[in-house]
């Protein structure tokens, strides 16, 4: 699950505890804190990122610096201009090490920010890992990042929380789980009262691909977000959806789920989108594959078997809309995470059964920009997602269903083209 360590929340953006850790804590080389005796910063100041402790009481770090510590041995990454060296907690951190991994030498600021839903809480695990900050002449994120635009997103967001769009409707999450068991308790009625002849099994086939597929919403949800007040109702929730209704692990879907979001659409580090041997997509795993003469499948008919191996090998609904819609367009292999995800996403048009059929994740955009949002939420943003990506000459793709499934045909096409090639080039 998502860092959900207590249940306790200020609603004042003070820490909860009060025997937290010096910001200015050394590390050993056995991994114990080692108070250096330099300035310590209260709590809600720490909480709210406007410390007073002296700039010479912190190393000052340029990015060039920073970004020498991008290793799995040597972490460092940047959140709100402070640096932390995470090495040492990374294999610890609730949504594992990778995820950490990818940020390494890079700014964290959004992704720390878009990933918590108890930010009071990371913080306190943050402190101890305090290195040092950005020097005064360095910019707060990347030179290559847009800095406008990241400061127009930061207000975004904020206008969202004032406006309450991250809180979760518990009678909304309620209706759909009965609908899923709904579903289950039908299907194992017919198979009891008509028997296994192939008509009923088709019928019975469909209704629990379809359950399948609006559990792996609701498992989707409950791993994100707090829809119930207390944390513990929560995770038994995700656990329940995850284990008993898809059979699977809980801490697998976190690891996988958590790499995609940090870093949606980016080969190699979103999984979601490293699905060979079965598929290849995009433009550099086809080239990849093609230069090292790998052939596990045959490739030039990927899109031909898509539909039946990939659909109903993998819940049937849950990849297409989350998966496959996400990288019909070129993907980029190094873009900020703000705006990457508008460049290599595209929503499907919003309607009463395009909402339902993808569980709300026809919102594709939305989703990526804030994955702890309510899905029941993403329809009222949108219009204010779309008028920042018009502010900034962001192309905004939004689909029509049928054409998005063509898309994915001709999408694995190109892609099978690319492999094709890279491996038959002599």
């Amino acid at each position: 699950m998502m860092m959900q360590i207590g249940e306790k929340q200020a609603g004042n953006g003070s820490l909860v505890g009060k025997n937290q850790p010096p910001v200015g804590e050394k590390h050993q080389a056995n991994d114990k804190p080692e108070a250096n005796g330099k300035a310590e910063v209260s709590p809600k100041q720490e909480a709210d990122g406007k410390g007073d402790t002296p700039r010479k009481s912190l190393n000052l770090y340029s990015w060039q610096e920073i970004q020498r510590h991008n290793q799995e041995a040597d972490q460092w990454l940047v959140i709100n201009r402070k640096v932390y060296d995470v090495t040492s907690w990374a294999d610890r951190h609730p949504g594992g090490h990778r995820v950490l991994h990818h940020y390494a030498g890079e700014d964290a600021t959004d992704v720390f920010r878009a990933m918590h839903l108890e930010l009071d809480i990371a913080r306190l695990y943050l402190k101890p890992l305090l290195i040092g900050e950005l020097a005064p002449g360095e910019p707060s994120q990347e030179r290559n990042k847009n800095a406008q635009l990241v400061e127009d997103f930061r207000e975004l967001r904020r206008t969202l929380e004032a406006m309450n769009m991250f809180s979760a409707s518990l009678g909304f999450f309620s209706l759909h789980l009965i609908q899923i068991l709904i579903l289950e308790v039908l299907a194992w009625l017919m198979l009891w009262h008509f028997g296994n002849g192939w008509p009923i099994t088709i019928c019975i086939s469909f209704l629990l691909t379809i359950s399948q597929a609006q559990s792996s919403f609701l498992q989707h949800d409950t791993g994100h977000l707090s829809i119930f007040k207390k944390s513990k109702w929560n995770h038994l929730m995700h656990r329940f959806v995850m284990c008993h209704l898809k059979g699977l692990s809980v801490k697998w879907w976190n690891h996988r789920h958590f790499q995609h979001h940090i870093k949606p659409n980016i080969y190699p580090k979103d999984p979601d989108i490293d699905v060979g041997p079965l598929f290849l997509v995009g433009d550099l795993q086809p080239l990849k594959y093609g230069k090292k003469k790998i052939k596990y499948i045959d490739y030039e008919k990927q899109h031909l078997y898509f539909y039946m191996g990939h659909c109903l090998g993998q819940q049937f609904l849950h990849p297409i809309f989350h998966r496959i819609w996400s990288f019909l367009r070129n993907l980029r292999n190094n873009i900020a995470h703000i705006f990457g995800q508008v460049l290599a996403t595209c929503n499907v048009e919003q309607s009463f059964f395009n909402d339902w059929f993808t569980g709300h994740l026809n919102f594709q955009i939305e989703h990526h920009l804030f994955p702890t949002m309510p899905r029941h939420n993403y329809q009222k943003v949108a219009p204010l997602v779309r008028s920042l990506c018009a502010k900034h000459g962001l192309q905004y793709v939004n689909k029509p269903i049928l054409k998005a499934f063509g898309d994915i045909v001709r999408s694995l096409k190109k892609s099978a083209a690319l492999w094709m090639d890279a491996y038959y080039e002599t």
